[in-house]
């Protein structure tokens, strides 16, 4: 019999809200009030995502995020920002100690990313698991669809779904982007280059890295045609059942505060220093 997960069918919400449910999810489930659960949303007003510790001071052109009506949210997870806009997102929270989650992170990655994996089959794209065979590229470039890591979603050799995690009071984090379109000229305006030459040369190189699910399958989806198809991708790659969760009153209040005093604060957002520990 297949095991039961929560599922959080969110909406489309504010990058706060977004953060707040992510972080709280781990709070509850630490706290024994909610099981495993896989989260799906999205973003309105758009949003960008910087890693917990980038500087996003010297990354983002806060004045065209400005103009575009892009909100900046910082992360609990590292890594490079995102622009989430046309996009699903997923967040998965689970036990470390849960038998199917390896002590790797690395590893922990690909069981993850096995849900994802059946999802693009859904659609009837052939994705394959990012295996990198060779160090690290050393690059200043602050997006994060720039480079794949470690059992990242690839189509056609270019990253199509890009994620983060942290652990946490004994709990996984993972979330991650699976764009349905990505707008480069959007994306690469909302990031600091010293000179428009070395910005479009970005531009350029980027197209060759990143893929969305409409430029990779035979007819353009929707979000719920996509949402859809990922539900279903994670039950067979993960071999669970979920079960939709409806948060509560008390918990839409508890985000709603978590959101306000943090992920909408100027400290939490634009500080650089290391704030709390993983």
């Amino acid at each position: 019999m297949a095991e039961t997960w929560g599922f959080i069918d969110s909406g489309h919400t504010s990058p706060a809200f977004n953060m707040a449910l992510d972080e709280l999810m781990v709070e509850w489930l630490s706290k024994g009030e909610i099981g495993s659960t896989l989260r799906f949303y999205g973003w309105s007003p758009a949003g960008i995502s910087i890693g917990r510790f980038q500087d996003a001071n010297k990354k983002i052109d806060f004045q065209q995020a400005a103009d575009y009506g892009v909100e900046v949210v910082r992360r609990q997870t590292g890594g490079r920002a995102v622009l989430h806009d046309q996009e699903l997102t997923y967040s998965v929270a689970v036990p470390e100690s849960h038998p199917a989650m390896p002590r790797s992170v690395k590893e922990a990655y690909l069981v993850i990313s096995r849900g994802l994996s059946e999802g693009y089959l859904e659609l009837g794209i052939n994705a394959e698991l990012a295996i990198p065979n060779a160090p690290a590229e050393t690059t200043d470039s602050a997006v994060c669809f720039d480079k794949s890591s470690w059992y990242e979603l690839l189509v056609e050799g270019k990253k199509a779904a890009g994620s983060a995690q942290m652990r946490k009071k004994g709990i996984i984090l993972q979330h991650g982007s699976i764009p349905l379109e990505i707008d480069s000229v959007k994306l690469f305006d909302l990031f600091s280059y010293p000179s428009v030459e070395l910005k479009q040369r970005a531009r350029d190189a980027f197209k060759g890295k990143a893929i969305a699910i409409n430029e990779a399958a035979e007819r353009p989806y929707n979000f719920d045609e996509v949402k859809a198809a990922f539900k279903r991708g994670f039950e067979k790659g993960l071999g669970i059942e979920l079960e939709t969760l409806t948060l509560s009153k008390a918990q839409l209040v508890e985000i709603d505060r978590l959101a306000e005093t943090k992920y909408k604060h100027l400290d939490w957002n634009y500080s650089t220093e290391k704030q709390e520990g993983l």
